[in-house]
């Protein structure tokens, strides 16, 4: 069990729901490794409290704190700076304090980017990619994605003007090419027979609902197709179990989660993060 000292630091993730989250495990597990005195929280705030929250922040001292769903747009108004990242993604997803300025950072992209290449093998250049969402881990992927050298990006949303949006602003941003489709079975089966690799970064299908998945159907799923699915909680997904019974390759969030925690790890602490400890908490709980 962890020994908290008389006064250590507090870092947290906030978001709505939380059930989910193993970044508390992960995170305080690489604290006592290597001896640090700090202890992470989860923080779940309702919806229509995300202002009161980010003001805690500043009041109570947290060091800083991790942003997830449905808060990664939101957030940032509430904040003093962003880095240049974060602001060209338009989402952050860590933010730190300091001495009550509170910086937004965008972790996600490179911890998608590091899992895709150490765990999956892959080389983007040239890649066409379908993305599932446009949200701000969608947005974060998207920018990576493109920065990497991807040459088409699809992005498919409920709402295809946010949709639409986002590919916009990846092409002024030097995209090879980017198009928003809606979010819809026959859509879907169009894009998926002409795409290399598939990126879900929905919610569909994490923990609780785990029946659940995106709209569309197996057998549009097939070799040489790349599937990834930033869930972590299950590890295999309804839509990865049904990727890998076609043949395809798959690729869970877990090694997202632990390159882009360790990431910010590394700017609440100023050291750099156990990432092989992170990993084997991890495998603990899943």
């Amino acid at each position: 069990m962890m020994k908290l000292l008389s006064s250590p630091r507090l870092v947290g993730i906030i978001g709505y729901p939380l059930e989910h989250t193993l970044s508390p495990p992960m995170h305080n597990a690489a604290f006592q490794y290597l001896g640090l005195d700090y202890v992470y929280v989860p923080f779940a705030v309702p919806p229509g409290r995300l202002a009161e929250a980010v003001q805690g922040i500043r009041a109570l001292h947290i060091a800083g704190c991790n942003v997830t769903i449905p808060y990664k747009e939101q957030v940032i108004p509430f904040l003093d700076h962003l880095d240049d990242g974060a602001a060209r993604i338009g989402a952050v997803n860590t933010i730190v304090n300091r001495d009550g300025e509170l910086w937004g950072y965008n972790t996600d992209g490179p911890g998608f980017l590091r899992s895709l290449r150490e765990e999956a093998g892959l080389e983007l250049e040239g890649k066409a990619v379908l993305i599932l969402g446009a949200g701000g881990a969608a947005r974060a992927v998207a920018f990576a994605l493109a920065g990497a050298g991807a040459g088409r990006l699809i992005i498919a949303n409920r709402h295809y003007d946010k949709g639409h949006k986002l590919a916009r602003e990846l092409t002024n941003g030097g995209a090879r090419a980017a198009e928003a489709v809606e979010l819809k079975p026959e859509v879907l089966q169009h894009c998926l027979a002409r795409v290399d690799i598939l990126v879900n970064t929905l919610p569909l299908g994490m923990y609780p609902q785990v029946e659940t998945m995106p709209p569309l159907c197996g057998e549009w799923l097939n070799p040489p197709l790349v599937v990834c699915d930033l869930i972590y909680n299950p590890r295999k997904t309804k839509l990865l179990a049904a990727a890998e019974q076609r043949g395809c390759r798959i690729l869970n969030g877990e090694g997202m989660l632990v390159y882009q925690g360790a990431e910010a790890f590394r700017l609440w602490t100023g050291q750099e993060a156990p990432a092989l400890i992170m990993r084997r908490v991890l495998n603990q709980y899943l």
